[in-house]
């Protein structure tokens, strides 16, 4: 699924540059759950970025099966990103204006299907997560972890084969992050998707196959 050589990403900062990812490379199989830590600072966001083909190495390459993210161009990066890559925020994203169900098709305009059929596939994404009932209304009248739902809900619309989280139950109580973390595990091994978390809970890393450190721009497997 992903293949990292050498991967190393600077950032200049007046008269310094910044090391954000140091020659790192790395094998993440397809249908993996892959749980990633650190400190604050260490890289994990520019790594998920990276993953997410929403950022380019200053050098080293990533492959996503067929795809060398680092050479291709903005538009095909972006037909990836609509179709293969969902992701999901600590803070939801979710816009405050819209319903849930209108939240979850902003994720297929991209591909400009027709409206009846975005319709349908919202409206099925919304009752996988648990949410059938939920569709009209606004995030302000949802609870966090239900708009965390509608977040989840809003990546997989799509048909992703990668989902991207970063520091998803960061924003939750401990009872409802074990909720998420059970909805998310579910749909990891319904759906066969490649799982990539990043976080600062050691309770929700343990729940992943395999857990990586980063840590000065440095990845190693955690034990």
């Amino acid at each position: 699924m992903y293949e990292l050589t050498n991967v190393t990403k600077t950032y200049d900062q007046g008269k310094r540059t910044v090391t954000a990812l140091s020659k790192v490379t790395l094998s993440i199989p397809a249908g993996q759950m892959v749980a990633i830590q650190g400190p604050t600072g260490g890289g994990k966001s520019t790594l998920l970025q990276m993953l997410g083909a929403l950022d380019r190495p200053s050098e080293g390459t990533i492959e996503l099966g067929t795809a060398n993210l680092s050479k291709l161009g903005d538009h095909k990066l972006g037909q990836i990103r609509a179709t293969e890559i969902g992701f999901i925020f600590q803070g939801f994203n979710l816009i405050p204006t819209l319903s849930a169900q209108e939240n979850v098709e902003t994720a297929l305009a991209p591909l400009n299907l027709p409206g009846a059929e975005r319709t349908q596939r919202a409206a099925e994404a919304l009752a996988s997560v648990g949410l059938a009932e939920r569709g009209s209304h606004r995030p302000a009248e949802l609870s966090g972890g239900q708009q965390q739902r509608v977040a989840i809900a809003r990546a997989l619309v799509k048909s992703p084969s990668v989902l991207l989280a970063d520091e998803p139950t960061g924003a939750l109580d401990e009872e409802t992050r074990d909720d998420i973390m059970d909805l998310l595990e579910e749909m990891w091994r319904e759906r066969g998707l490649t799982l990539v978390i990043v976080t600062h809970d050691t309770a929700v890393a343990r729940r992943a196959e395999r857990r990586l450190h980063l840590k000065h721009g440095k990845v190693t497997e955690a034990k």
